[in-house]
């Protein structure tokens, strides 16, 4: 099979997703990340819709990407006028990328319901929108608007805006099953079709709404398509686009089919971070390949069996995509998972060591305290190497006091002034949050990056409290996890109190101490 390429639309279709929202820097920085990768097409917008993309594209002039080819994204004319006359499609064809995608109707029920024309009208839209942009030297990727759709209520009409575009000069036909409601079965038979009938490269576009984008691109690609689009993450309209973590991983190290360079492989985690730190969301810990979760096991024998031979409980290496493998510690993970994730920090230990069974001994004592390091694996690891004496005191904090006052209606946001000692120096801030655990998190990191800038880097991206105890009411004990991340990594920190201040400042004080640790220990290697 030739090789497949990618097209991401991160940057334009993901940015229809809910709650996703970029700035210009925050697109050239999405657009240096995918470049870095190797992803092969970039959509980054549409230029004549809002002056930011416009922003964007003038911007990406000065720093364009060394491997990647920007795509402008735009429509076919609009009906009854001429291409010239059309303001959207002049912008798009002045805009200084050499690849344009414009989409248009494949649907004859959207042609003559939707837009309101006639079915010929609908095709003479493709056909010189096509002319027009080749014309002024663009290459045109034509997005088949609901091809899927309508292809099984007038396939005849269907096929036909394909061989219009091909015969226009288009540089490959993209069908879209735009409403997501398609199976691979149907994908496979279509596409295949598709491909019989043109003879200019065929791509798929498919959207989430039934849990099948990722299946029917593979789907796709084993019937002829040359091309996946999607977003790195799979976010997008409604459910969201093609998974292109997933794609990518499935075609390329399942199916030997090559799709980015092969040194990209072990990016990919990183790469599906980052792109979701940028769009401040939260990567899915059951993500397949990237998530957090996907290499975690947690039962007894799952843990045995993966320690014994990874291919037990794992169809790939974590390492091939960036990830990890991550032993949880729970009632059910068993002692030999124990005395793995141990040996994980401490390779020196055995079974017969004295350090071992303390720890052992340890960490039952501090799980009947309240704490729990199933998900805490940077706490675990901590209160390990502290055992152990295997790391240093980063920072003692001296003092802290929260302030947080409501007049009536209004709230008012809270306060929290900090004072840490750093190799007997000492810094004093304050600072605003909304909330407690907010305000002391930021005064905290404040002061700390007077003495370690990274820490800057750092910020929170889940927090959970749960009550241990509810019989104790008021007085209960409570369990706090932090997530958080510096836009690498994530790593998960606990603390337990019968006060959620309490319990959460000693969560936030494992999270820096960790990133601090990390930090230390790639300098030292």
């Amino acid at each position: 099979m030739n090789k497949v390429t990618i097209f991401d639309s991160t940057l334009r279709d993901g940015a229809q997703g809910e709650n996703v929202n970029f700035s210009v820097e925050d697109k050239l920085n999405v657009m240096r990340a995918l470049d870095d990768f190797g992803i092969d097409f970039i959509e980054a917008g549409n230029p004549a819709s809002n002056p930011k993309d416009l922003e964007f594209f003038k911007r990406a002039e000065e720093c364009p990407p060394k491997h990647s080819k920007l795509v402008a994204f735009g429509s076919t004319r609009r009906k009854n006028i001429s291409c010239e006359e059309d303001a959207n499609l002049c912008t798009l064809a002045d805009t200084n990328v050499e690849y344009v995608s414009v989409f248009g109707k494949s649907w004859d029920m959207h042609a003559t319901e939707i837009i309101n024309t006639t079915l010929e009208e609908n095709l003479n839209m493709i056909s010189d929108t096509i002319k027009f942009l080749t014309a002024k030297g663009k290459k045109v990727f034509f997005d088949a608007e609901h091809f899927f759709d309508g292809y099984k209520e007038n396939p005849e009409y269907a096929l036909k805006t394909l061989k219009t575009a091909e015969e226009a000069g288009a540089y490959s036909a993209v069908l879209c099953d735009t409403n997501g409601g398609c199976f691979p079965d149907e994908i496979a038979e279509i596409t295949k079709k598709a491909v019989e009938t043109v003879k200019i490269p065929v791509g798929i576009h498919c959207h989430n709404d039934t849990d099948c984008a990722v299946a029917n691109s593979v789907a796709a690609v084993k019937a002829g398509a040359l091309q996946v689009q999607g977003t790195v993450t799979g976010i997008g309209e409604r459910c969201g686009n093609t998974n292109l973590s997933c794609v990518i991983a499935n075609l390329q190290l399942k199916l030997g089919v090559q799709c980015v360079p092969q040194e990209s492989e072990a990016k990919l985690t990183q790469l599906a971070r980052y792109i979701a730190e940028v769009c401040n969301m939260k990567l899915a810990g059951s993500m397949p390949y990237v998530g957090k979760s996907a290499f975690s096991h947690k039962g007894g024998m799952h843990a045995d069996g993966v320690k014994k031979n990874p291919r037990s409980f794992e169809h790939i290496t974590p390492e091939a995509v960036g990830n990890k493998r991550n032993i949880l510690l729970s009632e059910v993970a068993g002692r030999s998972a124990i005395l793995h994730r141990i040996n994980e920090i401490a390779p020196e230990l055995t079974k017969e060591s004295p350090e071992t069974k303390d720890i052992i001994d340890l960490l039952k004592d501090m799980e009947f305290k309240g704490y729990q390091y199933e998900a805490a694996e940077a706490s675990f690891e901590l209160l390990v190497k502290k055992y152990l004496g295997k790391i240093e005191n980063f920072f003692e904090i001296s003092y802290f006091k929260i302030i947080g006052e409501k007049a009536g209606d209004l709230q008012n946001p809270s306060s929290a002034i900090v004072k840490v000692a750093v190799n007997g120096k000492t810094e004093i801030a304050a600072d605003e949050g909304d909330g407690p655990v907010n305000a002391i998190d930021k005064a905290l990191r404040q002061a700390l990056t007077v003495f370690y800038p990274k820490v800057a880097d750092v910020h929170l991206i889940d927090y959970k409290v749960r009550v241990i105890d509810g019989s104790a009411a008021t007085a209960a004990n409570v369990r706090v996890l932090i997530e958080s991340t510096d836009g690498k990594d994530i790593w998960t920190t606990v603390g337990a109190s019968t006060d959620v201040i309490n319990a959460s400042v000693t969560a936030l004080i494992d999270s820096i101490e960790y990133k601090l640790m990390k930090d230390n220990s790639h300098k030292n290697s």
